[in-house]
């Protein structure tokens, strides 16, 4: 996969894609990313990339000429023509990051990100330029450069190979509509607190009926919601059902 970011703070990439899955996807040949700085394509002895907003109010507009430049020289389109790929604007109006979101993206041999700042960009960029809009969350960055970093690492650790477990991603929280079972390791008993029996017994079809009735749980307390569009088997209904006196989902 190859991943293009666009941002005028492309210093702020620098760590996070330095360290631990990511890095080793790139060492391995799973994900190129390149991070382009805006200003490179901007105009004039400044450089300017952004200017007053027409209408006033407070606050900066990034202009539409340098980021239009840095997209279709690096993708290599003509003027007006369509993307080779995803155009993505980061932005707090885009449509929700899931991980169904994710595993969709996944699936392009490569992705371009636009990372927004100040006020936000030029609505033609939207209208012209972007194909498809973004968020992690609804809440306001300063700037679209942390929400790329968060969809980088969840595309990245969807491909294969990019994690030590190749079943690791399908086991997530919200992979499979349900948020993930709790998880224990050595010791055994740390400050009187002890690792469940079940998992100690090393019965394999009893620790998976446990994950599963544990994230089953964990669910109902934390995101009821999602076990509206989960696929739940005649076991998990009857586990549910037992739960109902003490919660409501």
């Amino acid at each position: 996969m190859q991943i293009d970011i666009f941002s005028l703070f492309p210093g702020m990439f620098v760590g996070p894609f330095a360290d631990s899955i990511i890095k080793r996807a790139i060492t391995a040949g799973l994900v190129s990313i390149a991070v382009h700085n805006i200003r490179d394509w901007a105009a004039g002895r400044h450089r300017q990339c952004d200017d007053t907003p027409y209408g006033g109010g407070g606050g900066m507009v990034m202009k539409p000429e340098p980021i239009f430049a840095a997209v279709e020289e690096v993708l290599e389109m003509q003027p007006g023509a369509p993307p080779p790929c995803p155009v993505i604007l980061m932005t707090p109006q885009g449509r929700l990051l899931t991980q169904k979101v994710a595993c969709e993206l996944a699936t392009h041999q490569r992705l371009a990100l636009i990372c927004g700042h100040y006020e936000g960009v030029d609505e033609r960029v939207r209208e012209h330029l972007a194909t498809d809009e973004i968020s992690i969350g609804d809440y306001v960055l300063s700037g679209g450069e942390l929400a790329a970093m968060v969809l980088v690492d969840a595309l990245v650790r969807l491909l294969p190979g990019a994690l030590g477990d190749a079943e690791a991603p399908a086991k997530d929280s919200h992979a499979g509509g349900l948020l993930e079972h709790p998880h224990y390791t050595r010791p055994a008993t740390f400050r009187g607190w002890s690792v469940p029996d079940v998992l100690l017994k090393g019965d394999h079809a009893q620790v998976a009926r446990w994950r599963r009735e544990m994230a089953l749980l964990r669910t109902l307390q934390r995101r009821p919601d999602m076990l509206v569009d989960t696929l739940l088997t005649e076991e998990d209904e009857i586990f549910l059902d037992k739960l109902s006196n003490k919660y409501e989902y």
